[in-house]
C-alpha cells in the first residue's frame, strides 16, 4: 500500500519531538516576498517554514504566521505550537556570539521559540564549531529552541559533534540532496545514528527539469517534475524543503499523495547522480 505523504504528516526526532514531513523553502526571498509565499504555503496547508539568519527574512517568516493565527482564515483554529519554524545560526564563531545569536532570532521572529535551531555550516573550525553547539544546548535548556541540529555537516563533522559527548545530540542534519547529488555516505550516517536528514534545493534549483528520465517518470505519474523530486525525497526518509514564490507552485509542491514512485523508478533515479551542488558545499570544510 502506497504510503500516504501530506503537508501534515510528522516524523519523530530522536529527541521525542516530531516536526512535519515537508517544510516552505524561503532562501532567496525578502519583504513582501516572502510574506506573500508563506501566506500562500499556510493557505495550502503547510505547517513548517525554513529559515535562517543568513537569509534576513526571519521577521516575515514569523510574522506572516502570527497573521494567519488571528486570522479568518485560520478556520482549524490552530496554534502556534501547531507550526514548525527553522532558523540557523549564520556562523560558528565564540560561545557567547552565538548564544547571543540565538537569542536575536528568537526575537526577530516573534513566535515565543523557535523549533528547530541549526548550525548553518561546518566553517570556523572545531573550536567554534564545538563551543557554538554549546550554545544551541543551552539556548534549548532555556527554552529558546525545541530541537537542535546541523546543516551541511559531512560525515567528520558529525563524528566530530557525536565524539565530543555533547549534552544534546544533534537531531537533524540539513544538507543539498537530491537525484541528481545522492551524497550516499552522509545520508546513510545520519540514518544510522538516527539523525533525520532534511533535504534543500530538492527541486534541483530548477536545473534538471527538462532532464529526460524527470520528464518520462513525471509523465508516467501524472505529476510535475518538482511533485516527482519531492516525493523521491519523501521516499527515501528525508525531509524536503521546496522553495517557490508561485502561489500555484506552492500549492502543488506539497501535494504528493496521489502517487508513489515504483522500486525500480527510484532506483533510475537514484542513478542519476553526478555531485551536482546547486550553492555551496562545506560538507568538507577543515
Amino acid at each position: 500500500m502506497a504510503q500516504t505523504f501530506s503537508l501534515t504528516s510528522r516524523v519523530k526526532l530522536a529527541n521525542g519531538l516530531s516536526m512535519p514531513r515537508i517544510h516552505l523553502g524561503v532562501y532567496l526571498t525578502s519583504g513582501q516576498e516572502t510574506n506573500n509565499a508563506v501566506q500562500w504555503a499556510l493557505e495550502a496547508g503547510y505547517r513548517a517554514f525554513d529559515s535562517a539568519q543568513m537569509y534576513r527574512n526571519e521577521k516575515e517568516v514569523g510574522s506572516s504566521i502570527l497573521n494567519f493565527l488571528s486570522s479568518q482564515g485560520n478556520t482549524s483554529g490552530l496554534k502556534r505550537e501547531d507550526f514548525h519554524f527553522t532558523s540557523k545560526l549564520a556562523s560558528n564563531r565564540s560561545y557567547e556570539t552565538a548564544r547571543r545569536s540565538i537569542t536575536q532570532s528568537v526575537k526577530q521572529c516573534g513566535l515565543g521559540y523557535i523549533d528547530l535551531f541549526l548550525l548553518h555550516s561546518p566553517y570556523g573550525g572545531k573550536a567554534a564549531r564545538l563551543a557554538s553547539w554549546k550554545a544551541v544546548e543551552d539556548a534549548i535548556a532555556d527554552g529558546e529552541v525545541k530541537t537542535g541540529g546541523v546543516s551541511n555537516y559531512g560525515v567528520k563533522h558529525l563524528q566530530e559533534l557525536l565524539a565530543s559527548k555533547p549534552r544534546v545530540l544533534p537531531a537533524v542534519n540539513q544538507i543539498e540532496v537530491h537525484p541528481f547529488n545522492t551524497r550516499t555516505e552522509i545520508t546513510s550516517f545520519c540514518q544510522e545514528h538516527d539523525i533525520v536528514v532534511e533535504a534543500y534545493a530538492p527541486l534541483v534549483r530548477a536545473l534538471r527539469m527538462k532532464h529526460p528520465v524527470i520528464v518520462s517518470l513525471s509523465d508516467k505519474y501524472s505529476c510535475t517534475p518538482a511533485q516527482l523530486l519531492v516525493r523521491w525525497s519523501l521516499q527515501h526518509g528525508y525531509v524536503p524543503l521546496p522553495k517557490s514564490v508561485t502561489k500555484s507552485r506552492i500549492a502543488t509542491n506539497g501535494s504528493v499523495s496521489g502517487f508513489e514512485i515504483d522500486p525500480a523508478d527510484m532506483k533510475q533515479m537514484d542513478g542519476l547522480d553526478e555531485y551536482l551542488v546547486t550553492d555551496w558545499d562545506p560538507v568538507d570544510a577543515d
